[in-house]
């Protein structure tokens, strides 16, 4: 059975949505990032970037979210686009747009907003603006087809939904509203039952929910210098 490594942050909820949706077996491993699980030995030995999500499939390993959206989407064939260049031309471009820009910038954006111990105004500014300036793609994009690749509902839109969804976190609570074409997606995506399931996947296990100085150490271990 696949092994799904996943807490509840945006990346592992893109996967966990691909598998809900997919209607695949699997076994869901929570990795606690506030209790230090991802540097365990036993994690880091699947996943040697120490970060969610991870998973296991039989003889094969895949770790990075989107990585493990295009290896699922290609082994089933499910939720994918036409199969030809042009199509394949789109779902990269726009899988990877995901991957380099709306991860690494919403991330960004939230960690100097509320966890960085100083609160530096040029990093706040410089990944909200980025932050929001993908978004607008997003959105754009959006308003000239229901999906990112056409008519299709895709992985494409999944990984978007992971960050999408949190909005509110990245840009504050007015961002989504603002972006109409993008808040359609994720009201779509939010209202499907196997949404609704993947959601409900961190109610299987505990995770550690304050946000102590261990866990500090255990999130953020390059703020923090050993003597």
């Amino acid at each position: 059975m696949l092994k799904f490594y996943y807490n509840a942050a945006p990346n592992p909820m893109k996967v966990a949505l691909f598998l809900e949706e997919a209607g695949l077996e699997y076994e869901a491993i929570p990795i606690d990032g506030r209790a230090g699980d991802q540097h365990k030995m036993s994690y880091t030995a699947i996943n040697p970037n120490a970060k969610v999500p991870a998973i296991v499939d039989g003889d094969v390993t895949v770790f990075d979210s989107n990585g493990i959206l295009l290896y699922l989407g290609e082994k089933t064939g499910k939720f994918m686009p036409a199969d030809n260049p042009a199509a394949r031309g789109e779902l990269l471009s726009w899988l990877m747009f995901v991957a380099t820009g709306i991860g690494p910038y919403s991330g960004q954006a939230v960690h100097f907003q509320h966890h960085a111990p100083e609160k530096l105004p040029y990093a706040i500014n410089r990944y909200r603006f980025e932050a929001q300036r993908h978004y607008g793609i997003l959105d754009a994009r959006l308003g000239e087809r229901p999906y990112l690749l056409g008519d299709t509902y895709t992985i494409v839109d999944m990984a978007a939904w992971g960050w999408a969804r949190l909005l509110p976190v990245v840009l504050g609570e007015d961002a989504l509203p603002g972006l109409p074409n993008l808040k359609r997606l994720v009201d779509e995506i939010n209202a499907r039952p196997a949404a609704e399931r993947a959601i409900a996947i961190k109610d299987r296990h505990t995770f550690k929910t304050e946000m102590d100085d261990n866990a500090l150490r255990n999130m953020f271990p390059g703020n923090y210098k050993e003597n």
